[in-house]
């Protein structure tokens, strides 16, 4: 099997959600590592995956919201710095993916599935193979412990259930 690691360059991890049930926050996590793991890149279903994420590297544009994120009412950074995805199956329709795999977030592992489409492959300018990957996923929030919520005076709540979880990637072979 061969190591890739994610370029992250040319990746991001990013998510959204329903803000006062009219529009949607976007986010991403600045930091984080991911390794692959796999015969054929072409192929996903020999492979294994893992991801690491910073979850203080959170950055949705506001320094408040931000930091509100960070804080005991939702991700609680102090106690629970990362969270982490460790694939368990993957299956194969087309050029498309099924990921299946254990996401932790605050101390809560749940079995998530990846909606992952495969970009193709190509030659850098120097010389090295890379592989494109999208994938996407949806969540409920609190089933992870992120429960802070407000209520709106004219009803509804601040902050959406649905977390879709947007990845990127771009991975090079490992050093």
């Amino acid at each position: 099997m061969t190591k890739w690691t994610v370029d992250q360059s040319h990746s991001s991890v990013g998510f959204e959600v329903k803000h006062m049930m009219v529009s949607k926050v976007k986010g991403q996590f600045e930091s984080y590592t991911a390794e692959v793991e796999a015969t054929d890149l072409t192929d996903l279903t020999s492979a294994s995956i893992s991801f690491s994420i910073d979850v203080a590297s959170i950055n949705t544009r506001s320094e408040d919201r931000d930091n509100h994120l960070r804080s005991a009412d939702f991700f609680d950074v102090e106690n629970n710095p990362t969270i982490t995805f460790t694939s368990t199956s993957i299956t194969k329709d087309g050029d498309d993916y099924s990921v299946t795999g254990n996401l932790t977030i605050k101390d809560v592992t749940k079995p998530v599935t990846f909606s992952v489409e495969y970009n193709g492959k190509g030659t850098n300018p120097w010389g090295v193979e890379v592989y494109g990957f999208e994938a996407e996923a949806k969540i409920n929030r609190e089933e992870f412990g992120l429960t802070w919520n407000a209520a709106l005076e004219t009803g509804g709540v601040l902050v959406g259930k649905d977390i879709k979880i947007k990845v990127e990637l771009e991975v090079n072979p490992a050093d």
